[in-house]
């Protein structure tokens, strides 16, 4: 692409107003101009083949046809990287947000307040850099199985079983991603049996105010229970910590810390905060994975726990919707083995089998 070409942006946004607005506020960045602008998923399908976007803002909440349902299309007529916009976070509205992450969506974020607002610049700053970062990403077709908790997805019959109880040495898996997280750790969770016996801590980089509602998400479609890790919380055997917005999460001895501390590699939470915390805590017994997602976030923690004998895995590029953590993690020897996204809960099945014989 060359420097004085522009990112072409379409706009799917019911409300009039809040359209104009967006419009405004993405015509203000010159790496960015807006090829369409509608005011339903409709609408933007039958433009679609004519503009051929390099990225798409979509509302959630659309008449008729809603976002969710406009991503699901759009992936499978002509993949098109998307960036989901709520302007609320009640649990429909959530709900809505998660499936078309879990559709193809890249990122969720809020819609920017009024130019008044004392946020507004950084904001709206935030929003184009968005826009303009995902248009990078090639996205591919999808085709999507609704997840249900009540049916989790199998483990393979060749897939060694595991035994009653946990005699393996490993005692908690940690897990982090960015840039499509909500699209894999259902596929993970959802391959391991209902009675995994370690506990689980999830690093997902997204805003603060979606994070109760990704937990929620989360709990409502995996076998795993699923709740935001609370500062003192003792981690429970098939239970599912999910880092909260805005805060580092940490294991401290047998316990979870929830931490403020800066920003690590630009994230709050961070996966490095978390697995360098699990190489103090647990050495061998420690198994930490960096998934898809942009940045180095997660690489300099991974190699700190392999280095304490802990085992480390980062996702292939083959399956990587964004191959930036886990390459960052490779490049500089952090991860074991690298695995494709199908195998990687086979292996932490077979990790804990093999270490209870």
């Amino acid at each position: 692409m060359t420097a004085d070409k522009h990112l072409r942006v379409m706009i799917v946004e019911d409300s009039l107003v809040l359209r104009q607005f967006l419009e405004n506020v993405i015509s203000q960045d010159s790496r960015l101009d807006v090829v369409a602008s509608t005011a339903s998923g409709e609408e933007a399908l039958g433009l679609l083949s004519e503009v051929r976007p390099d990225v798409i803002s979509m509302d959630i909440r659309l008449p008729g046809m809603d976002g969710l349902e406009a991503t699901r299309l759009i992936m499978r007529q002509q993949p098109t990287p998307i960036v989901v916009l709520s302007a609320s976070v009640d649990s429909e509205s959530l709900q809505i947000s998660m499936e078309a992450l879990r559709a193809g969506a890249l990122a969720v974020l809020e819609k920017p307040p009024g130019t008044g607002h004392v946020n507004y610049a950084a904001v709206a700053k935030a929003l184009c850099t968005q826009l303009y970062i995902m248009s990078q990403v090639k996205v591919v077709r999808q085709r999507l199985t609704p997840y249900k908790k009540s049916a989790p997805l199998a483990v393979p019959e060749s897939a060694p079983r595991l035994v009653p109880g946990n005699r393996s040495r490993l005692r908690m898996v940690g897990m982090a991603a960015s840039t499509g997280g909500p699209k894999v750790f259902p596929t993970i969770l959802n391959g391991l049996p209902e009675d995994f016996p370690l506990p689980i801590l999830l690093v997902q980089h997204m805003g603060e105010s979606f994070m109760a509602g990704f937990a929620t998400w989360l709990d409502g479609i995996c076998p795993q229970t699923v709740v935001v890790a609370k500062d003192g919380d003792i981690p429970r055997a098939g239970t599912v910590y999910v880092a909260p917005g805005d805060r580092h999460l940490a294991l401290n001895g047998n316990s979870l810390r929830i931490v403020d501390g800066e920003p690590v590699c630009g994230q709050r939470p961070s996966a490095t905060v978390l697995f360098q915390s699990m190489g103090r805590a647990l050495g061998p017994r420690g198994l930490g994975i960096v998934l898809t997602g942009m940045g180095e976030d997660g690489a300099e923690g991974l190699l700190a726990l392999r280095r304490s004998g802990g085992l480390t895995i980062a996702e292939d590029k083959t399956t990587a919707i964004v191959y930036g953590m886990p390459a960052a993690a490779v490049d500089i020897g952090a991860a074991c083995v690298e695995l494709p996204l199908h195998a990687i809960a086979g292996r932490i099945v077979r990790e804990v089998t093999n270490g209870a014989r």
